[in-house]
């Protein structure tokens, strides 16, 4: 199962690594190899010093194609809410909208249009949609040519007179970011360093001070080192220092400055970010303490998250309790960075946790509507008010396009953010494959030509990845495989010869040869059903195979409301002209029995399951309880004192083991990122 790591002034300058020479194809020893800090990747832009190098670096959006699951996951995303928000959001509407007006006033313009912005315009030219690309260039043109003389851009949002709320900028510069990668578009270059001088003009009395943008200091730090690695501009460095001084103290070692959900998912990496330049071993270890912090308090639960609701409260750490799709998406984007950073398998595991077994579930399977709030154990899933329950007072839990501002736009960079992260290069100028997903690479590499490295795939849910290395001529480079640190005896044969390797989960394997066009890899990363025990939370049990988490199967009773506008949150704002008709409210209600407990076989709880493997499905989707390819066979019991609570949710979990007079019964288990209900904390039952 994951670990979790603490790691060491030592650890930190370490990647582990499993050495193979496809020349020899002889066996090798496990070696733990520095990736040297005078190594610095020829092709693409990372770490200027003093900057600590980075282990992995992220290869521009354009890289990546996808395939496979996750294509399908990015189309349903444009062909459903994300691609068509604009018809509906009155954040969107490019009518007296603070975005596109130099004087930065505007009735709407404030963090919604970036945050969808981040996610549509990469999905633009990751899947080159040419409505999408138009769409994308609008608002990117739009925030380039209203730049203000005096270097500042966007919405003049102020909390107090004279203090500007610079936190919907953030994001914003995300979108810049990547609109450069795509285009190479100076504009970008010449605003961003006009915007941070203006940063270094606002006296430290009036600079982050307000709650979110406080809070969210590292999101503009990230923005910052991007731009001091493109232009190597020093005084950047002393901006960076100044953000990272104004930003909420995420280096408390038993507290959180604040314990917003959103906030702890996508603040907590702002130490790390300010370690590269600082290379104080405390500012890493920071990072990965309040990651344990909130997960030793309010995690004990499967599916890569923590039960926060809005926020974080002592006593509400059931399963029952929720995260906000926001949430799962900035944990995600966290991983993602931090395995660049810190080149630290763990972020890669966690973010495959999130990505399969929460992210989907927060979504209609068509991806027209989402819900606010998810949780692991979730019975209901209404129009209702559930609070106290849940830290949430109004309809958060129902399927509704319409609602929740935030999720409603920053949903959209969840699954491009994860693709655009499956493959990095890395500073021996070689590639690493992260995040298995069928598609491929084309980048640089070696000699500095240009590679493509197909992969065919359906992991999770297959435990064979293919890759073909297509190139014009011999190139020698390295290529690393991750090894997921559920796995314990990984395989590899290079054109279908079998190379001997004695791979540990939480390692890479690194191939380095002279590829020639054609050659081929193949990674066997067998999978196997494991149990995993939530002391801390009622000794109740979650049920892995390999990086998939099971859920019972409930059967969902789907109840469309047409009138979206009736069961949106008081803070949901829409244009006039959006037909709730088109875009209906569902609402999900179990339609079999879900107050299960778990029979076990205690010498070995595997045991206690079967496999059963299916067709992969003809959509492409099997994000969903009907398209399963695997699911789970066990053994259960009633537990009839477990029932649906005052608050309309999941009763609080049962302690186990649950004692109960009600028969054995067979069940079923689904993976759990499919199931919109669920119960994925068991209690285990005699």
């Amino acid at each position: 199962m994951m670990r979790m790591i603490s790691p060491t002034a030592k650890a930190l300058a370490l990647i582990c690594l499993i050495i193979v020479s496809t020349k020899s194809f002889s066996q090798s020893a496990i070696a733990v190899k520095q990736i040297k800090n005078n190594l610095h990747n020829s092709y693409y832009v990372s770490n200027k010093a003093p900057l600590t190098p980075q282990y992995f670096i992220k290869l521009p959006v354009t890289a990546i194609k996808q395939e496979g699951w996750l294509k399908k996951q990015l189309e349903l995303q444009r062909d459903g809410l994300t691609g068509n928000l604009g018809e509906i959001s009155v954040w969107l509407s490019k009518t007296d909208n603070a975005w596109v007006n130099k004087s930065g006033k505007g009735k709407y313009g404030w963090e919604e249009l970036p945050y969808w912005l981040k996610g549509y315009g990469d999905m633009a030219y990751m899947l080159k949609d040419p409505k999408m690309l138009k769409e994308t260039k609008f608002w990117i043109d739009a925030v380039i040519n209203n730049q203000r003389a005096n270097g500042d851009f966007g919405p003049l949002n102020e909390t107090k007179p004279g203090r500007r709320d610079l936190w919907g900028n953030m994001p914003m510069l995300w979108c810049l970011q990547s609109y450069y990668e795509y285009s190479n578009d100076p504009r970008v270059l010449k605003l961003m360093t006009a915007y941070y001088k203006y940063e270094m003009s606002v006296p430290d009395n009036l600079f982050l001070k307000d709650y979110w943008e406080n809070s969210r200091g590292g999101d503009n730090l990230i923005s910052v080192y991007w731009l001091y690695n493109r232009t190597g501009e020093s005084w950047l460095l002393d901006l960076a220092t100044k953000i990272d001084k104004n930003t909420a103290n995420w280096r408390q070692a038993n507290n959180l400055p604040n314990w917003h959900n959103v906030n702890v998912a996508q603040s907590f990496r702002e130490p790390a970010t300010f370690w590269m330049q600082s290379k104080n071993p405390a500012d890493l270890q920071a990072s990965y303490t309040d990651f344990k912090l909130i997960r030793d308090i309010y995690g004990q639960v499967p599916g890569g998250m923590f039960g926060a609701d809005e926020n974080a409260r002592k006593g509400y750490d059931d399963p029952r309790q929720a995260v906000e799709t926001c949430g799962m998406v900035e944990q995600m984007t966290s991983d993602e960075f931090l395995l660049q950073y810190t080149g630290d398998t763990f972020w890669a595991d966690n973010c495959e946790d999130v990505a399969f077994n929460t992210f989907p579930a927060a979504f209609m399977p068509d991806y027209r509507g989402l819900r606010y709030l998810t949780a692991p154990n979730m019975v209901v899933s209404d129009s209702k008010n559930h609070a106290p329950g849940i830290d949430n007072d109004g309809p958060f839990l129902n399927m509704n396009p319409f609602s929740s501002r935030c999720c409603q736009h920053n949903h959209a960079a969840g699954w491009v953010y994860y693709a655009e992260n499956s493959w990095m290069a890395t500073p021996d100028n070689g590639l690493a494959d992260q995040l298995y997903a069928a598609g491929s690479v084309t980048a640089k590499a070696g000699n500095g030509k240009l590679v493509t490295i197909v992969t065919t795939t359906q992991y999770p849910f297959n435990d064979q990845v293919e890759l073909k290395v297509l190139t014009a001529g011999a190139n020698t480079f390295p290529i690393y495989l991750r090894i997921p640190a559920w796995c314990s005896d990984a395989s590899l044969q290079v054109n279908g010869r079998a190379i001997a390797v004695n791979a540990q989960g939480g390692q890479y394997i690194k191939l380095s040869n002279n590829w020639k066009n054609g050659d081929r890899i193949t990674l066997h990363l067998p999978m196997k059903i494991a149990t995993r025990e939530w002391e801390k939370n009622k000794n109740s049990v979650s049920v892995n195979y390999g990086p998939l988490t099971f859920s019972l199967k409930i059967d969902e009773k789907y109840v469309k409301n047409t009138n979206s506008r009736e069961t949106a949150v008081a803070d949901a704002k829409w244009q006039e002209s959006a037909d709730p008709a088109k875009w209906p409210t569902f609402e999900i209600y179990p339609a079999s029995v879900w107050n299960y407990g778990l029979l076990l076989n205690k010498g070995n709880p595997a045991e206690s399951f079967s496999i059963e493997k299916r067709a992969w499905p003809k959509d492409n989707n099997p994000f969903t309880n009907t398209n399963a390819p695997i699911t789970l066979i066990a053994k259960g019991k009633q537990i009839p004192e477990w029932k649906i609570d005052q608050y309309g949710l999941c009763g609080l979990l049962p302690v186990s083991p649950v004692k109960t007079a009600e028969p054995k019964t067979s069940i079923t288990l689904v993976p759990m990122g499919g199931a919109r209900l669920r119960i994925s904390s068991f209690p285990v039952v005699q």
